[in-house]
């Protein structure tokens, strides 16, 4: 398992990329710190201007810590045509940053581009996370909008920068269930498009509690997996979240998101299923919180020595 990296993320301290939560959160030098500190050896991006987003002076931190740039999160609103424009701008803005700031910490791996939909942004997806129907889906119109969009921006980011694309599936977002993860897979190219795959957002959106979902997950879509996010699901505040009708916002502030070990994912198994896979690349933690939510450095130091006991 020496190929595979630890690395954790700004989502983990409170800095996510919702509206109307930022500037509430711990700052990044103290994020990097505390990341570093607790045992990981690479990070994500955050939130355009949570970190420096002059190559030199990002350069400067991650190189002082000897961190590696892992990737970066870009939400785009890829069901609304005008908005297509506007993202592969944002996504090429954040290409060549991380194009610019990649094998710091001696990693060897190109950061990856992290594509996903405007998640939190949709009310119907926002308030049904975690129980989302076919009804609330994409028409067929919509979804050649969607993969058009999520396509135009890999193949853009490709062209200037050379880094891989990979699409999160997420809560509160357009591509959220295992049905609707499939369907954007089968219609888009994966020579462009790879799939990061996200092991709590997996199982909430699957509308289920049972882990052997994320197992099948895995296997279903294996094929165009290269990034990872190990992320754990609280199934009895799932539960909850899901008989009281919780928006996602509220599930997530409820801790649904818990630390590693604490949920129903079962993560020995994924290391063996990237075992047998010969994953080589980042197991990227993630543990969603609000700003101000928990202990952030300890639960990353828990969650690192956790992933010890499992062989990472």
């Amino acid at each position: 398992m020496a190929d595979i990296r630890i690395a954790n993320a700004p989502c983990s301290w409170g800095a996510l990329e919702f509206e109307g939560l930022k500037g509430a959160g711990i700052a990044y030098r103290q994020m990097l710190d505390e990341l570093r500190d607790t045992g990981y050896v690479g990070t994500e991006l955050g939130d355009w201007g949570y970190m420096p987003t002059e190559p030199a002076a990002l350069r400067e931190e991650l190189e002082g810590r000897n961190l590696a740039m892992v990737g970066a999160f870009v939400p785009v609103a890829l069901k609304y045509l005008d908005a297509h424009a506007s993202g592969e701008v944002d996504a090429l803005k954040v290409a060549r940053l991380l194009a610019a700031v990649a094998n710091t910490g001696k990693s060897g791996q190109l950061p990856f581009v992290i594509l996903a939909d405007a998640n939190g942004t949709d009310p119907a997806r926002t308030q049904n996370a975690g129980r989302v129907t076919s009804e609330m889906g994409l028409s067929v119109a919509e979804w050649e909008t969607f993969v058009s969009g999520a396509e135009r921006i890999a193949r853009s980011v490709r062209d200037a920068t050379g880094l891989s694309t990979v699409f999160h599936h997420h809560c509160a977002g357009y591509v959220e269930t295992p049905e609707e993860i499939a369907r954007f897979l089968d219609m888009t190219d994966p020579d462009l498009l790879g799939l990061v795959f996200d092991t709590g957002h997996y199982l909430y959106g699957s509308g289920s509690v049972d882990g052997q979902v994320v197992q099948d997950g895995l296997k279903r879509f294996g094929e165009r997996i290269l990034h990872v996010h190990f992320k754990d699901c609280q199934p009895h505040i799932a539960g909850q979240a899901r008989t009281e009708g919780w928006d996602y916002f509220k599930a997530v502030q409820h801790g649904v998101f818990c630390e590693l070990g604490q949920g129903s994912v079962p993560f020995g198994a994924v290391v063996e299923w990237l075992r047998a896979r010969n994953y080589h690349g980042w197991i990227v933690v993630e543990q969603d919180i609000l700003p101000g939510m928990g202990s952030p450095r300890a639960s990353a130091r828990r969650n690192r020595d956790y992933l010890r006991t499992i062989g990472l």
